[in-house]
């Protein structure tokens, strides 16, 4: 909107300086050729005075002023009798007869002529006056002066640019002026622009409209903030609802299977602890929803990123894990710099994300396997990668796989909201996960992370 602003102004600019500088500089030009030709016809009256005397007696005519007029202002003096023969001439040639030319033509029959024409013999424009030499009415011959019009052309020329320089300059100052007029009127839309971009992104903060905005923009930017103000309680109301409901849950389900458990050691037919066994597996499938909820609600609040360090969080949850692993014969096999290595993230996200995605691998990991966990530091991003050797994932299924309530196995006991519990914490520290196919087999499961800066001296 600011360059069309701009262009607008600049157009209207230029139209206005045509409409005045074009008629300006036409007029100016005429202006200053009369100028010229009135002094030069001037100067010719007053040779032609000179020579009166001269042509009325029949005496050769001196050449004298002419050469000197000639020699100080560069023009050809050309004095002719009545029948048109050159009786002086500055350039020296024979005697020519000059009757046919249309100034001295004229002059002959008393007439004065003047203008610029195209010389054919020279190859330029010349300025030409013609003036009777006459006295008590009689005309006795006619003087010409033709001066190189280049003179009267630069004359023209420099006028021409002289225009040309103004226009530029108000050109470039209405440019300036218009830029900065464009930027102060769209400065309430791009503000509005910056506020619609942070709400497509999740951050439904309210922004103040200037108070120098117009009206419109003003009642637009209002009704802006008043929506994403809406859509925050309902959002918070929303997430209000899912971890209440979940925390509420988890304490009649825990009771639940408790009873449960301790009816199964009473039972004594095979068929009923059967029963009771799924039974408990069910609860037990949604205390975990229950908990997934209530992490996934506690993920998306967002809090402020902190500086954690992800090398001693990886072992503490490698180690914490590990007697899970060697139940089911798998082993660890951890990879990590010596020194802390420091991330931004939110504090305890990296516990979660690694909590949740171990469980998936150690769920899919066959026995006799082995799990690699690799801190890997980067400029910018720290990456720590859970590679498993299980049977993988299809390039559909990974697409899907960090979707809430995806299963790839859909009689695996697990929630679905693992993956996209992790998702969304990483996603909160400013951080993602991408899903990759091992070389041999299996998937491997990468966290990125932003790297922190030590503070100076650390």
């Amino acid at each position: 909107m600011t360059r069309r602003l701009v262009v607008s102004y600049l157009a209207i600019t230029m139209v206005v300086l045509l409409l005045l500088e074009v008629p300006l500089g036409i007029f100016y030009g005429q202006r200053e050729e009369e100028r010229f030709i009135a002094d030069v016809e001037r100067d010719a009256v007053v040779l032609a005075s000179f020579y009166e005397d001269t042509l009325d007696q029949g005496e050769p005519a001196d050449t004298l002023p002419a050469d000197e007029y000639a020699t100080r202002t560069g023009a050809r003096v050309i004095l002719v009798d009545t029948s048109g023969i050159s009786l002086l001439d500055t350039d020296p040639v024979p005697a020519r007869d000059f009757s046919t030319r249309p100034e001295v033509e004229s002059a002959l029959a008393g007439v004065r002529s003047a203008g610029i024409r195209r010389s054919e013999t020279l190859d330029r424009d010349i300025l030409y006056v013609a003036v009777p030499v006459a006295s008590g009415g009689t005309v006795h011959g006619a003087l010409r002066l033709t001066v190189d019009a280049h003179e009267v052309t630069e004359r023209i020329q420099r006028l021409w640019l002289g225009l040309l320089a103004v226009a530029l300059v108000v050109v470039v100052a209405v440019a300036a002026v218009g830029f900065a007029i464009a930027r102060s009127v769209t400065r309430p839309l791009r503000e509005l622009q910056e506020s619609t971009r942070r709400f497509a992104e999740g951050d439904l903060t309210t922004t103040p409209i200037s108070e120098d905005a117009p009206s419109e923009v003003r009642s637009l930017g209002n009704s802006i903030n008043t929506m994403a103000a809406q859509l925050d309680e309902l959002i918070e109301a929303q997430r209000s609802f899912v971890s209440d409901a979940s925390h509420q849950l988890r304490t009649p389900l825990t009771a639940l299977r408790l009873r449960l458990e301790n009816l199964e050691s009473r039972l004594t037919k095979d068929v009923d602890v059967s029963e009771v066994s799924a039974t408990i597996d069910e609860i037990e499938r949604l205390s975990q929803l229950v908990n997934g909820l209530l992490q996934l609600a506690r993920a998306e609040r967002t809090p402020t990123a902190a500086i954690v360090d992800a090398r001693m969080i990886v072992a503490d949850r490698v180690d914490t894990w590990t007697a899970v692993a060697d139940e089911q014969q798998i082993c660890f096999d951890l990879s990590a710099p010596e020194l802390s290595t420091n991330v931004l993230a939110i504090p305890g996200a990296i516990e979660q994300m690694l909590d949740n995605i171990l469980d998936n691998a150690l769920t899919v990991s066959p026995p006799h396997s082995t799990i690699g966990v690799r801190v890997t530091p980067a400029v910018g991003q720290t990456l720590i990668t859970v590679s498993d050797q299980g049977p993988g994932l299809s390039d559909q299924a990974k697409s899907r796989a960090l979707q809430r309530f995806w299963r790839g196995d859909t009689s695996s006991r697990g929630s679905g909201l693992g993956l996209a519990i992790a998702t969304k914490l990483a996603e909160a520290s400013d951080g993602y996960i991408t899903l990759e196919d091992n070389e041999h087999g299996g998937l491997t499961v990468v966290i990125s992370l932003p790297t922190a800066v030590s503070p100076a001296g650390a």
